[in-house]
């Protein structure tokens, strides 16, 4: 007899995406692909430089600048934002840059309806979902939408040579977190575990060497791969307890957002994977350990990554208001999560217990 297959449902999302080496050079030729005349250029004020640089590969079809983006999308800058691309007449934006940058022409767009070419330069795989989020009054709001989608993502991995090692380590295991809540996630898929594994392995593979050679391009390559993958398996699925801890973290006590979830993630490992056994079995193969929140710890230490979320600036006085944020609405997890159960979660990984 023939063993029945499972059933599901995938979702793929609308968006071209344009992947090697010197692919920057092709921002003129999408931004006419898609019909846009009049892109203001988003970054952080760090890449300022590398904006300039692709508003003078798109030459008259740059009407600007903004360079204010940062971390958590905080709702003034999006204010500032917005108003920039309504008094320069943009017909869209180009979002060059990390999470920050990209999570900011995704909130234009989903306020203004202006298209968005997307071109990251780090492993967040912001760009891979239909995520949003926003921050204010020390909250930071999420929602899906897709109209946020970029209507095209140019992967160079060569402006990821720019990376620094320690945010080259920790975005990589920003993006390895995604994997890691879509492999469980109560709308998995057969498709969504079969990219997700193979995210975790490109990364994990990628993040090693380039430590000790940050200029190699195949391991560049290899990496930003992986975060696509990541990136798209987040977009496809429900996030669980790993995400909601990170956006209170990051919204209310404003930690550093790839460092955050790069310290906390084997710490919701240790909590979820004993009841998400085919999770675990799926890391154990990607990452070769039979300890899969061990070697998270130690790993990212050893490419040195924070060992604790002290080292981030969270304190004692901290855990109790997560706690109480954690619990606050329900969500899917593979576990249940209890307010007792959150305040040692997040004690462990204030002290770095499980690192070396």
């Amino acid at each position: 007899m023939t063993a029945r297959q499972p059933s599901f449902t995938y979702e793929a999302l609308p968006m071209r995406v344009i992947f090697g080496a010197g692919t920057l050079a092709q921002l003129p030729q999408e931004a006419e692909r898609l019909g846009l005349r009049r892109l203001l250029v988003l970054s952080t004020p760090e890449q300022e430089a590398l904006a300039e640089h692709a508003a003078t590969l798109l030459e008259d079809a740059s009407v600007g600048r903004f360079t204010e983006a940062r971390m958590h999308v905080p709702a003034d800058v999006a204010a500032a934002a917005r108003k920039a691309a309504r008094e320069a007449g943009a017909d869209g934006c180009l979002a060059i840059g990390g999470g920050s940058t990209i999570g900011l022409g995704k909130v234009i767009a989903l306020e203004t309806g202006l298209p968005v070419i997307s071109v990251p330069t780090t492993y967040a795989g912001s760009e891979m979902t239909p995520i949003w989020g926003l921050t204010d009054n020390g909250r930071k709001r999420t929602g899906r939408d897709r109209s946020v989608l970029p209507r095209s993502v140019v992967y160079d991995p060569e402006l990821t040579l720019r990376l620094p090692v320690d945010m080259s380590v920790t975005s990589g295991f920003n993006a390895i977190a995604h994997a890691v809540e879509a492999l469980y996630a109560p709308d998995a898929s057969p498709i969504i575990s079969l990219m997700a594994e193979e995210g975790v392995r490109s990364l994990a593979t990628a993040l090693p060497t380039i430590a000790k050679a940050p200029l190699g391009l195949e391991a560049r390559s290899d990496a930003l791969r992986g975060a696509w993958l990541c990136g798209a398996c987040l977009g496809a699925t429900t996030m669980s307890l790993h995400h909601r801890l990170c956006h209170i973290l990051g919204g209310t006590f404003d930690l550093p957002h790839a460092p955050t979830h790069t310290v906390l993630l084997p710490y919701v490992a240790a909590f979820n994977l004993p009841a998400a056994p085919t999770t675990e079995r799926a890391l154990s193969r990607a990452l070769t350990t039979d300890d899969v929140p061990k070697h998270l710890a130690r790993t990212s230490v050893e490419l040195g990554a924070p060992r604790s979320l002290a080292e981030l600036g969270l304190t004692e006085h901290d855990v109790t208001e997560i706690a109480t944020q954690a619990v606050a609405q329900p969500y899917a997890n593979p576990r249940p999560v209890t307010a007792d159960a959150v305040r040692s979660l997040v004690t462990d990984a204030l002290h770095g217990t499980l690192a070396p």
